[in-house]
């Protein structure tokens, strides 16, 4: 019988006291697959999030993330004809964020509009309908959201208005503007109400048309360009703005998203402490048991070296099995925890704390397997320890 067949053997002496330890054991496995996810999920997250549309670049106002402020970018036109002049740029576009109302029967609901340059977007991706024409000032893109508290589909009419008195409880502008389809918005956070429009009609509707504003600058990089030579440049072109490439971004968003880095280490930590506790335990108590068993295969003829990888078999056997119930529950876990994390205020919908890797999850099933075998090192010290004739002489009486 093969070491590992010997071991799932053992374990099933003690069926109620293996299943108690199994089940501890996979609490402790799915924590640390959990962990693990969480640690470098957030950076393959955020990076996929920016990356959605292929735009590599962004320039915002010093300081700032894409829409985390009102910070706004003036002669938004004439800054993307300057970066589009780059021979290292593919396309670039400004978009605009503000705030903005659409009527719905006799009321206003209050809406987030984005001023959009259709011939390059990176910010949304069509569901339903069609998307924005360059230059089409008649046209309008709605979220899910948006489109339900307007009533509205696609081939539909919406009247959005902006510069909202609050004293009269009116509007200095507004437009009657046709539904072209329906999109999601890529950095909206759940259920967020969003419309887009072209960048002019967007800025009339808000504060900026005189300006010529933008919230930011999205820049794709042409094939075969570095990102950070284009990056670079701009830099030098636009002292007065922040730019950022994707890999910026993300070390920015991890420093905000510190604690639950911290947190994914520490408890994947302790999760694989009480892992290798739970082997280690099981497999003392076993072996302290079985020390008759053990004296006399040594009297016998069998090696230390048997016992030894025995007991390592053992110790494998528990860890696999309990791992593989843990893998089970840790994916299970893993979609309830994002669900309650990813409704956190501010947070784009598109956003996951939890993603399954293939490299990260490979190693810490290896991690894993590694240290709940070795967790049989004290246990398979005292089986290849045990003195025969005392442990015999004790057993016959």
């Amino acid at each position: 019988m093969t070491g590992l067949g010997w071991g799932v053997k053992s374990l099933g002496r003690h069926p109620l006291r293996t299943a108690l330890s199994l089940a501890g054991i996979a609490v402790a496995s799915a924590m640390l697959l959990d962990m693990v996810m969480l640690s470098g999920g957030i950076e393959k997250s955020f990076s996929d999030l920016l990356l959605a549309r292929g735009y590599q670049i962004r320039l915002t106002p010093k300081g700032t993330l894409p829409f985390d402020t009102e910070a706004s970018i003036g002669g938004a036109s004439h800054a993307v004809r300057t970066i589009r002049a780059d021979s290292g740029v593919e396309a670039a576009g400004a978009v605009l964020g503000t705030s903005i109302y659409g009527r719905a029967h006799d009321s206003l609901v209050t809406l987030f509009g984005y001023g959009i340059q259709p011939e390059a977007q990176g910010i949304y991706q069509v569901t339903a309908g069609a998307d924005l024409a360059p230059g089409d000032t008649l046209g309008v893109l709605l979220s899910e959201t948006a489109a339900q508290l307007l009533g509205a589909a696609p081939g539909d009419t919406v009247t959005l208005v902006g510069r909202l008195d609050p004293q009269m409880a009116d509007a200095a502008v507004g437009r009657r503007l046709a539904v072209r389809g329906e999109v999601r918005w890529i950095y909206d956070y759940r259920g967020q109400p969003s419309v887009g429009t072209v960048l002019p009609v967007m800025q009339r509707l808000g504060r900026d048309a005189a300006e010529d504003r933008a919230s930011l600058l999205l820049v794709k990089v042409a094939d075969g360009a570095a990102v950070e030579d284009v990056a670079a440049r701009l830099r030098e072109r636009f002292p007065h703005l922040e730019v950022s490439s994707v890999a910026d971004l993300v070390v920015q968003a991890k420093r905000r998203l510190v604690y639950f880095t911290q947190l994914s280490y520490v408890l994947g930590g302790m999760s694989l402490i009480v892992a290798v506790l739970l082997v280690g335990t099981l497999l003392t108590i076993t072996v302290n048991e079985r020390l008759g068993e053990i004296a006399t295969l040594r009297a016998i003829g069998v090696s230390r070296g048997t016992i030894v990888r025995q007991v390592f078999a053992e110790g494998t056997a528990l860890t696999v099995l309990g791992a593989g119930f843990g893998i089970v529950l840790g994916l299970a876990t893993a979609e309830y925890l994002d669900a309650i994390l990813t409704s956190f205020p501010g947070l784009p919908a598109s956003f996951s704390f939890f993603v399954p890797r293939a490299d990260t999850l490979g190693l810490a099933a290896l991690v894993l397997l590694v240290t709940g075998s070795l967790a049989g090192l004290y246990p398979a010290w005292l089986a290849s320890r045990a003195p025969i004739a005392a442990t015999l002489r004790a057993e016959a009486t």
